[in-house]
């Protein structure tokens, strides 16, 4: 059952950062876990917000975008509007921002800050369709124990 898959990934992610207090630490080894951990992936990781765009952060996967600019693409949507972007179709999505040919599908979840956005994690998929909502629901109880671990 998913929803006991991820409580077990989040007292990984718990366990594994309890007093880490380096972002880029913290999001190497949670890029590592996210690739190990979810099938079916060929990119895990993170972009760092730096003045109005992201830049490339840890990850797992292709050499991947360097610089994406705030509202652009998934990632850069994600960052703008502070919201989850969950995309079934990333060819279907305007303006999508095509770093791997492969990839189909892609979650983006910002991290914060207190309410500021300081990075988003980006998760690619070969196969469509391949997060649902309790993906969504997971990865983003993930990144909040992230959050809590790093600015707690």
């Amino acid at each position: 059952m998913k929803s006991e898959f991820y409580d077990t990934l989040n007292r990984q992610v718990l366990a594994l950062f309890e007093g880490e207090t380096n972002l880029i630490a913290a999001m190497a080894n949670f890029s590592a876990l996210i690739n190990d951990s979810l099938d079916n992936l060929n990119w895990a990781g993170f972009y760092l917000m730096d003045n109005e765009q992201l830049v490339l952060g840890p990850f797992q996967g292709k050499v991947a975008c360097t610089r994406i600019p705030l509202g652009k693409g998934v990632c850069g949507t994600a960052a703008a509007t502070k919201e989850t972007q969950r995309i079934a179709d990333v060819h279907q999505f305007a303006g999508h921002i095509a770093c791997d040919a492969a990839s189909n599908s892609e979650i983006v979840i910002p991290v914060f800050r207190q309410s500021e956005v300081i990075a988003v994690l980006d998760i690619d998929s070969p196969v469509f369709d391949r997060f649902d909502s309790q993906d969504q629901e997971g990865l983003e109880s993930l990144v909040k124990s992230l959050e809590k671990c790093l600015f707690d």
